[in-house]
């Protein structure tokens, strides 16, 4: 065999190997088709247009598509999607900067809210009947206005001192409500009040993402039972990140990436939903109210040390 025989076989070894079958029978098929003897060019030319059509019939090697990221992905998605469904709130704080660890910010942020409209359309779909339609319609209306004023402070060079004067008033209220006095309850729902939450959660769902904390302070002072906490707060998540989602697709943040985590992870979400449900159903009034306060404490305590961070 010549050395251009030889070099012949490398070629379709290399262009076989690992793309169009394992590296073995790469091998068997370059042996089996190399070149016996120099030929002439037009026949040449013939040679190589009826193998490739030979290699476009080719078995293509199996591909694992399950890989170490992925199922990180997975992992996370479902501990993020048993707290929220358990608890109503508090899945994107503890998804997305643990999925930024592994994939970009980019990505991580539409995935959250991808898995946010699947738990809330779930929920609301379970229960219904325990939605507060009143309180919901009355704190997501005032959140379209406060969107606005909330890119305004994305964009603004004073986010250190609005993260840590929001982390300050939140552990506040964690205190105040821990205190061991009696704390201050509405026993009704009060116009002025949902506005300003509804409006306060606008404003951090614009600038950072996280419009929970002030709904979460409302239904702790309404005193809402775990069944109608849960279902309330996701009849407003659920429109909410749906126009958020809408806004990622138009800003191009929805890529072919995002939905093969989101496909991927679904199959662990959707059990952890049911089984946050399962959890929510045996909590009970003050103990509910402490687990509440104890995240609230924990997102307070986070924009405190970003504030801190930012300022370094």
């Amino acid at each position: 065999m010549t050395d251009a025989d030889s070099s012949w076989n490398e070629v379709w070894i290399t262009a076989f190997s690992g793309v169009y079958a394992p590296p073995e029978k790469a091998v068997f098929f370059a042996r089996n088709h190399a070149r016996p003897a120099r030929l002439p060019a037009e026949a040449a030319c013939r040679e190589k247009i009826a193998l490739a059509a030979i290699c476009r019939h080719l078995p293509r090697a199996p591909e694992n598509p399950i890989d170490a990221t992925t199922l990180y992905i997975v992992l996370i998605v479902f501990f993020a999607t048993l707290i929220r469904s358990a608890f109503g709130f508090g899945e994107a704080l503890f998804a997305v900067p643990l999925l930024a660890l592994r994939i970009p910010l980019r990505q991580a942020t539409p995935l959250a809210v991808l898995i946010s409209i699947t738990i809330a359309a779930i929920v609301v779909a379970q229960d219904w009947n325990h939605i507060h339609l009143r309180s919901t319609g009355w704190l997501l209306a005032p959140t379209l206005a406060g969107i606005p004023l909330g890119l305004l402070l994305l964009t603004s060079s004073h986010q250190a001192l609005v993260k840590g004067a929001l982390g300050i008033l939140i552990v506040a209220f964690v205190v105040y409500s821990l205190s061991g006095r009696r704390p201050f309850e509405l026993r009704r729902d009060r116009r002025a009040w949902l506005l300003g939450c509804g409006f306060c959660a606008g404003v951090l769902g614009g600038a950072y993402g996280m419009n929970g904390p002030p709904l979460v302070i409302y239904g702790s002072l309404r005193r809402w039972p775990p069944q109608q906490f849960r279902a309330t707060l996701q009849a407003y998540f659920l429109p909410a990140s749906l126009l958020g989602m809408a806004g990622y697709w138009l800003a191009g943040l929805w890529v072919p990436a995002v939905t093969r985590y989101y496909l991927f992870s679904l199959p662990a979400a959707v059990p952890a939903i049911f089984l946050g449900r399962v959890v929510n159903r045996r909590l009970r009034g003050e103990v509910f109210l402490r687990y509440v306060y104890a995240g609230l404490g924990g997102i307070g305590a986070l924009l405190l040390f970003q504030a801190v961070r930012g300022r370094v």
